[in-house]
């Protein structure tokens, strides 16, 4: 298989990330409730590093349901996936730096390390959808950050689940261009 071929196989095995994605929102969700209730500030924060804890056995039980293969043996592109996410644990000092010095800021720096991150799987999976939402995300959690006050951070969360939902339809509608699923005729089957 040549590149392309490879990246394709890539996509449709894992439907574009959806999996992944959609355990994402879940999070979000979460974090999103957890910064509308009065608590302090650190208990959110810590709560919204405890919350990502349960996204990867989210993803692979969403995998399971998705009838998705992420890991697409056979596919040398595979482990670039995996490779690309466990990159962004490399921005994490930018977190507990913010958690230490900076705690209001914490929630912006996850929500922009989080969408930025997102960029790469464009390439991965033949989609222009990460390449557009991966920079919306991150600056639109930059610009709510800089304009929200302390209690009004849940904003942040809010539109990552928002930016989130319309990633993963865009890449759904994609995944379907790309298995002839949206045609007219394989709507009739």
């Amino acid at each position: 298989m040549d590149l392309n071929e490879l990246r394709q196989d890539l996509a449709l095995r894992n439907k574009n990330g959806l999996p992944f994605l959609l355990s994402a929102m879940t999070v979000w969700i979460l974090i999103t409730a957890l910064f509308t209730l009065s608590l302090e500030l650190r208990i959110q924060n810590i709560g919204m590093l405890m919350l990502t804890g349960i996204m990867f056995p989210l993803s692979v039980g969403l995998s399971t349901l998705l009838k998705t293969d992420w890991k697409s043996e056979g596919n040398p592109l595979a482990g670039l996936g995996l490779i690309l996410n466990i990159a962004q644990f490399m921005y994490f000092p930018l977190v507990f730096w913010a958690f230490g010095v900076h705690p209001e800021a914490m929630l912006l720096v996850f929500a922009v390390i989080t969408g930025a991150h997102l960029f790469p799987y464009g390439w991965i999976y033949r989609t222009k959808a990460y390449y557009i939402l991966a920079p919306v995300m991150a600056v639109a959690a930059t610009a709510i950050g800089w304009g929200a006050n302390p209690s009004g951070q849940w904003l942040i969360p809010l539109t990552m689940v928002f930016l989130l939902a319309v990633l993963n339809v865009l890449l759904v509608l994609d995944y379907k261009a790309k298995t002839g699923l949206s045609s007219p005729q394989n709507r009739a089957a």
